[in-house]
């Protein structure tokens, strides 16, 4: 059997020695190694994509892997992919490194520099396990597990990083009510308040609770129950994991407490979503790099989008997420903003979320002041529209699951404003044509007034120049001579009064058609003088 290897060492000269070792070693195929844990899940995710048998057989994780750490990564490549064997090389083989490499998920350690047959030996059975593994799991029984896959691991939880891009952007009560539709829907959810000197989730869902998240920063071994300890059990069934109320203590929360702690969380809960703040610290970038999605949140404005573009920079360059892998969230959305979610995917390089929060400020009032964000009104649209983001990022069941069950489904926002606009015209039209019609039948109105001005002018010229000819008919030719046809059966009369002869139009206005009258009007009079007869 071939056992193929993939060395992941950041070391060069490290990197070299093992690779030439790992090649000595019968039916080995050991890869090109990787120089950092970035690229590593990167290279598992693709083959992984292909199919679970183009998987490495072992890996080989060094000690001094970067940026994340050895155990962590190992931790994280068994929950990713179970069907692969991962060996650790280290300088110490102490016992208790040992009894912590198998916590994590490794199939052994080898001593760094690593001896021939100690190296043979964990490799033979690393492969082995991984080849008795993916016969049980069967070809398609294993998934993909990686970054913004937007699935969890079997028998782990989905964890969500909610950052934001600068502050004020609405970080925390998206990650609250993003909570809330999870609980709502069925699933178990843990909330986590990574915001460490400024986290507001305690005053957001009043709560007053002596223990934080730095309560665990002392404790080495961080357990699900140890963490469980810490946690608080809110009114709505959210478990909440609050920041210190002492902005200082942010800074006992290390990158191992974090990882630690969501590890734990996400064994116990089916949701966990962290709320990781707008500033960039070791607690909340491993969180963000190991999250099944992360979220980030800015304003429709110049400053907010640069300000995202910065922060997903700022990633990318330290090794956190990649920018297509990151789900960029408007909130403050107004119909007329010049800045659209396509715009900020464009900038940024992300993949803007099709829900967008709208800017209705007055809905949250009442419930922030109040210190009650679970208490929001559901016909807030604003609160819709969050949960309609939790359908889009998968944090709820699907309606015919858990939340049908809970007997509280959630109403999800729609994704556009078609339907709205559709609506909108739909109500307006039968008034639209009502004051079309009206403007219409004034129009016919003036220009059958102006017809029958025009025609008496005309009859009354006619028969005065028709007193010396003697043409008795002339005054009504004359008139209906300038009158379309649909205006022909008009009432023509003239009469001498004096020297004056005046002549009278009366004219039938149609409704809306020419040619159909209900008796409608209008009258015009014009005089002229008579012509006499002046020979001698």
């Amino acid at each position: 059997m071939t056992i193929r290897i993939l060395p992941a060492v950041g070391d060069p000269d490290a990197a070299r020695s093992l690779s030439g070792l790992a090649a000595q070693l019968p039916d080995a195929e050991p890869a090109a190694p990787v120089a950092d844990s970035t690229e590593l899940l990167d290279t598992l995710a693709r083959l992984a994509a292909e199919s679970v048998d183009e998987l490495p057989e072992v890996v080989l994780v060094h000690e001094r892997i970067a940026p994340v750490p050895a155990l962590d990564l190992i931790r994280d490549l068994v929950l990713r992919f179970p069907a692969v064997g991962v060996v650790l090389v280290t300088a110490d083989t102490s016992p208790a490194l040992l009894t912590a490499a198998m916590d994590c998920g490794a199939r052994g350690i080898v001593p760094h520099p690593p001896a021939y047959d100690a190296l043979a030996e964990r490799v033979q059975a690393a492969a082995g396990w991984a080849t008795g593994m993916r016969r049980h799991l069967g070809t398609g029984a294993v998934d993909l597990y990686g970054p913004g896959s937007g699935a969890a691991a079997p028998g782990s939880g989905q964890v969500i990083a909610v950052t934001g891009a600068k502050g004020g952007v609405g970080t925390t009560l998206t990650a609250v009510q993003l909570a809330l539709a999870a609980q709502a829907s069925g699933r178990s959810t843990a909330l986590l308040d990574l915001d460490l000197q400024s986290g507001d989730v305690a005053s957001y869902l009043d709560v007053q609770f002596r223990r934080s998240v730095a309560d665990l920063a002392a404790i080495s071994d961080l357990t699900p129950r140890v963490v469980q300890d810490a946690v608080y059990a809110h009114e709505t069934g959210i478990g909440l994991l609050l920041a210190p109320a002492e902005g200082e203590r942010g800074e006992e929360i290390t990158e191992r407490v974090a990882r630690q702690t969501v590890h734990a969380l996400r064994g116990r809960y089916d949701v966990v979503v962290v709320d990781c703040g707008t500033y960039v610290t070791p607690a909340g970038a491993a969180v963000v790099e190991t999250a099944d999605q992360a979220v980030l949140l800015l304003t429709p404005d110049v400053v907010a989008v640069r300000a995202a573009k910065r922060m997903v920079r700022l990633w990318d360059r330290l090794q956190i997420r990649k920018a297509e892998e990151t789900v960029t969230v408007v909130n403050r959305h107004t119909r007329g903003t010049e800045i659209q979610p396509a715009l900020v995917a464009r900038v940024t390089g992300t993949r803007a979320a099709r829900t967008t929060v709208p800017d209705v400020p007055k809905e949250l009032h009442g419930a922030v002041d109040a210190g009650r964000l679970h208490d929001l009104d559901a016909k807030s649209t604003v609160k819709q529209a969050l949960w309609g983001l939790a359908g889009e990022l998968g944090v709820v069941e699907p309606e015919t699951g858990g939340a049908r069950k809970s007997g509280r489904g959630l109403r999800r926002a729609p994704k556009s404003d078609r339907g709205a606009v559709t609506l909108e015209f739909a109500g307006m039209f039968p008034l639209l044509l009502a004051v079309l019609g009206i403007l219409w039948q004034c129009a016919l109105y003036g220009y059958s007034y102006s017809l029958a001005g025009n025609a008496a002018d005309e009859a009354a010229r006619a028969a005065a120049a028709a007193v010396v000819s003697g043409d008795a008919g002339a005054c009504d030719s004359a008139a209906k001579e300038h009158l379309p046809g649909a205006w022909q059966d008009a009432r023509v009369s003239c009469a001498a009064e004096g020297d004056v002869m005046k002549a009278r139009v009366d004219i039938k206005v149609p409704v809306f058609f020419p040619g159909v009258t209900t008796g409608w009007e209008v009258h015009a009079q014009a005089g002229a003088a008579v012509e006499g007869d002046d020979t001698p």
